[in-house]
């Protein structure tokens, strides 16, 4: 039994649901790994893998010159115009995620004995092994390939497009040839009524052995252990499959036993990044020692949410590189994937990214910059069409091929909605404070955000304020009006954020924008003493919805928080006391408990993660669900909690540190070491009943504000020099 927390998961029989299986992956390719000794299957996935559906050549609406007399109209008192501020276009998603195909190992059938299969989180490797048959898999961060190592004395690989949901016209082609080291095989699959496609090519290494082409696969006899390498390409026109193989031949090296080489490379990229943090909560060594399916019935024990912290991050790594997650991270086991396997921004990729920071995961951030940066000159598309403005507005939903703003309509008017891109770039802007420097890149986007600003914030109520016309808060309505409405809490929050942090980044500017944000008006509070979602007189709340797009500046933003705005930070409490839960989404669930960690609620942060840890929201992968009783494969919950689990120990602004502000009696003692702070340290926190005690290792000499449950005070900090801080019982 342990007495440290388990970095990695196990199950005593192989995976008969793809939603079970072990899940590898390098934010390129991922595999979901079966582990069935006599029929084995690995799911191939590869991030740009989208199928097209006609939205590939959707535009945003052009609607910018009737902007002026919709704006007209509802400052006049129509609270339904925006329902008319369409194109009157269906609904369109985004083109869908889906796999690749399947790699099938078959043996002859025989008894499976003393067998046993995991993942570890610190490697990346997928295990599988009974008395006389083993595999493991990884994908490698240094070679952008999918390494499978498999000891059976009698193998038939093939490569099977057969996946639920795989369109009927899809154009499969197969490819098998001899090679001197055993055989490669390959797979084209071209999409139906479109010129793209996809390949996937797989190198079979039968070191000692025999290699027999039974099409569309190979049979390998007498080997030692079978090395298979796979990549998978989207493309137009045709792959050349040789000089594929010739890359992955490559990869082989000289010796007989490449695989040992192939993890090296990998390791010091991947298993440097995932043990940066940790977090122990003291859990039982039983239940830290108890397969993952049979954790997952004991909701109340500290061994969960420690694995799952281990696991959220381990995820989280490894479906973030080209891009950061989707929906389902990197994964999925059918073409039918809910929501298309979108980047949804209105809330679900921000969630799951959110820990990237804190929890020192810089490939995160970068991924997700990736995604930002390469679709910039679509945001402005967005912008100039809908708005007439200069500047970028940032989708609600990306297929990560398109950036522009065609998902929406009349029941969501997802177009409306301008507060996106603040969001997006609020985690780079958290990444520059972490490691004190600008990055030039966030900085551009930075100024195209305020341009847009200046351009759409030009009407006044009757006081002068400005007017945000029209708003949307994602995805809510209120009351009494249309979606489409004004002056929503968030985009007051998101665009005071974006104009204060544009000007920190460009000093030139700032005396404009400043005063821009500074004309923006005040947040209202309703007859329930609630902030209010929309800040707009005359305009009801809908209280019971999944999302908190209201609360925007308590979390992720610290506009609002009990030490600087304490009027603020308890209406925007009772707004949260009064939010439903609507339909039990984990991110909603999530999202609630980071605000409540914000605000220092440490019981509602303790139900929070209670729906979640006894929903049913985990398969025996570790991967999520969007709703209880493991409904529809959904990465929110499993990359979200490290967030939540943070954020109720450690909080930190650019000149604040706060220290267990809302942990719940279920976590009652624990240590939380490597997190990150927005003002250039890092910390190790211990805690139980009897005190605390942390360690911070600033890398720049600051003065802070220390804030813990005795009150605050200043806190010194000198670069390279350790602060010991003791705090005593809670």
């Amino acid at each position: 039994m342990s007495h440290l927390p388990v970095h990695g998961t196990w199950e005593p029989v192989p995976a008969a649901r793809w939603e079970d299986a072990f899940l590898s992956g390098n934010g390129h390719h991922g595999a979901l790994v079966f582990g069935d000794p006599n029929d084995d299957r690995v799911i191939v996935t590869q991030h740009t893998l989208v199928r097209p559906n006609g939205s590939e050549h959707a535009r945003p609406p052009r609607l910018a010159a009737e902007l002026r007399a919709l704006q007209d109209r509802m400052l006049a008192g129509d609270l339904t115009a925006a329902e008319g501020f369409t194109d009157d276009r269906p609904l369109q998603w985004v083109q869908p995620f889906h796999p690749a195909f399947q790699i099938r190992l078959r043996r002859p059938a025989a008894p499976v004995r003393g067998y046993r299969r995991a993942v570890d989180f610190a490697t990346g490797e997928a295990t599988a092994a009974c008395a006389d048959w083993s595999s493991r898999v990884f994908v490698s961060r240094a070679d952008d390939v999918i390494v499978q190592e498999v000891a059976a004395a009698d193998l038939v690989v093939t490569l099977d497009h057969r996946l639920p949901g795989a369109p009927p016209g899809l154009g499969v082609g197969h490819g098998a040839l001899l090679t001197p080291e055993g055989a490669l095989l390959s797979l084209r699959a071209r999409y139906p009524d479109s010129d793209h496609a996809y390949t996937g090519v797989t190198l079979v290494a039968a070191f000692g052995g025999n290699a027999e082409l039974v099409p569309p696969g190979v049979r390998v006899t007498g080997a030692g252990p079978v090395l298979l390498l796979t990549r998978v390409r989207r493309h137009t026109g045709e792959l050349d499959v040789d000089a594929e193989g010739r890359e992955l031949r490559d990869l082989l090296g000289s010796g007989e036993r490449p695989y040992g080489g192939l993890l090296g490379r990998h390791l010091a990229r991947h298993r440097t990044a995932y043990q940066r943090v940790t977090l122990d909560l003291g859990a039982d060594p039983a239940d830290r020692a108890l397969p993952g399916s049979a954790l997952l019935d004991r909701p109340h024990s500290t061994a969960l949410p420690e694995r799952l912290f281990a696991a959220g991050r381990y995820h989280l790594l490894s479906s973030s590189g080209l891009f950061p997650p989707r929906l389902t991270g990197l994964w999925t086991g059918d073409w039918n994937t809910a929501w298309s396997g979108a980047f949804t921004t209105d809330a679900n990729l921000n969630l799951q990214t959110a820990s990237a920071v804190t929890a020192a995961l810089p490939e995160v951030t970068e991924a997700h910059a990736s995604l930002i940066h390469r679709q910039l000159p679509d945001w402005q598309d967005n912008a100039r069409s809908v708005f007439g403005a200069r500047g970028v507005v940032a989708p609600a939903h990306t297929d990560g091929e398109s950036g522009l703003s065609y998902h929406f309509s009349r029941e969501y008017p997802l177009h409306l909605w301008t507060a996106g891109a603040d969001w997006l770039l609020k985690p780079l802007a958290d990444h520059d404070e972490t490691r004190g420097a600008q990055d030039p890149r966030t900085a551009a986007v930075l100024a195209e955000i305020a341009t847009f600003y200046e351009d759409f914030l030009t009407r006044t109520d009757a006081d002068g304020h400005l007017v945000v016309v029209p708003s949307y808060s994602p995805e809510n309505r209120p009351a009494n009006a249309s979606r489409g409405a004004l002056n929503a809490a968030m985009d007051l929050s998101a665009a005071r954020h974006a104009l204060h942090t544009a000007a920190r980044y460009h000093p030139e500017r700032a005396p404009a924008w400043r005063a821009l944000a500074d004309r923006l008006p005040p947040h209202r509070t309703n007859a329930d003493g609630a902030l209010a979602e929309w800040a707009w007189p005359g305009l009801d709340d809908t209280y019971d919805h999944r999302h908190l797009s209201h609360l925007y500046g308590v979390w992720p933003l610290d506009q609002i928080n009990p030490y600087d705005t304490p009027e603020l930070a308890a209406a925007a409490h009772r707004a949260l006391e009064l939010r439903g839960a609507e339909n039990h989404s984990a991110h909603g669930h999530l999202h609630h408990a980071l605000i409540a960690a914000r605000l220092g609620d440490a019981d509602r942060v303790g139900h929070a993660l209670r729906e979640v840890l006894a929903g049913d929201f985990f398969h025996a992968s570790l991967m999520s669900a969007h709703y209880p009783h493991r409904d529809v494969y959904n990465a929110d919950a499993a990359h979200t909690l490290p967030a939540v689990l943070i954020e109720m120990l450690v909080q930190s602004t650019p000149d604040r540190l706060v220290l267990l502000p809302a942990v719940p009696d279920a976590c009652r003692q624990g240590e939380l070491r490597g997190v990150r702070t927005r003002f250039g340290a890092e910390i190790d926190l211990s805690w139980s009943p009897d005190g605390a005690r942390a360690v911070v290792r600033p890398g720049r000499t600051h003065r802070i504000e220390l804030r813990t449950s005795a009150g605050a005070e200043p806190l010194d900090l000198v670069a390279g020099e350790d602060r010991v801080l003791t705090l005593g019982p809670r």
